[in-house]
């Protein structure tokens, strides 16, 4: 599909139809909403939540925009990109696609087995190629430009003690969203990542929680985020207004990367503040 380039002039770039993978809870969902309120309808996808999913769903209609949800495995390398280019044909389209489902595990490099280690990269990594490679198919065709938002971590920059599978796939998505900026630019393509710290979620067994009445020394806002301060970056990427941004990665940790080595949501105190 390489050749002349896209002659799409940006400045013309109105998504209206959107997907998140992994929308069913927290910085899913939250997307999802933002997206609805700037305008699209939203494909939702879910994995082990078909309530959540629905949950949001509602959600994004009573912004009044179209919601469809559909089960989604990206563990299921032969059939989860059947699913995106179904919900693709069910949505008309896609202007703006955002890899969020993923999954972790507490296991240090020596305690990982290879069924462990294979379960976690499939998810994160080959999944979500699998995924992107497919709405970016899709983008090409249409000839009307789009955006590609996948959801790494902070650990996709600074790694993390019992998390090798997590911390390579999240680097292997980070370098599969530079390489995808460097090829879809001539077709008017961006692609982003954002890359979260501690966000106040299911993952993170903060349901529910507000993020601002948690106290957190490692962190120089000192506190955990809220899954919609992640969605307000990821509905920048998805504008208009974020044209001229791709093979970025926009870091939303409070702060924490810049702590280096010694930072982190395991700080007990404040001390450090004092130099």
């Amino acid at each position: 599909m390489a050749g002349t380039p896209n002659p799409f002039d940006s400045r013309e770039f109105a998504p209206r139809r959107a997907i998140v993978t992994g929308s069913d809870s927290g910085i899913g969902r939250a997307a999802a909403v933002a997206l609805a309120r700037a305008g699209m309808d939203v494909g939702i996808t879910w994995h082990n939540d078909e309530q959540g999913g629905e949950r949001t769903a509602e959600e994004v209609r009573a912004t009044g925009q179209r919601a469809v949800v559909v089960y989604l495995d990206t563990s299921d390398l032969e059939n989860c990109g059947d699913v995106i280019d179904g919900l693709i044909a069910e949505l008309g389209g896609v202007d703006v696609f955002v890899n969020n489902a993923g999954a972790g595990a507490n296991l240090k490099l020596l305690d990982t087995s290879l069924e462990d280690w294979r379960r976690i990269v499939a998810i994160d990594l080959d999944g979500a190629f699998v995924c992107i490679q497919r709405a970016a198919r899709h983008m090409v065709a249409q000839r009307t430009g789009g955006r590609i938002i996948a959801t790494t971590s902070v650990h996709e920059h600074q790694p993390r003690v019992g998390s090798s599978a997590y911390d390579a796939a999240k680097h292997g998505l980070g370098g599969l969203i530079k390489t995808a900026a460097l090829e879809l630019g001539e077709h008017a393509i961006t692609a982003n990542a954002v890359a979260p710290g501690e966000i106040a979620t299911p993952m993170t067994g903060q349901t529910d929680e507000d993020p601002h009445l948690k106290h957190r020394p490692g962190v120089p806002l000192g506190r955990p985020g809220d899954a919609r301060e992640v969605a307000a970056v990821i509905a920048f990427l998805a504008s208009p207004a974020s044209s001229y941004v791709t093979g970025s990665s926009f870091v939303v940790d409070g702060g924490m990367l810049q702590m280096g080595p010694q930072g982190g949501s395991h700080l007990t105190s404040d001390d450090w503040r004092e130099g």
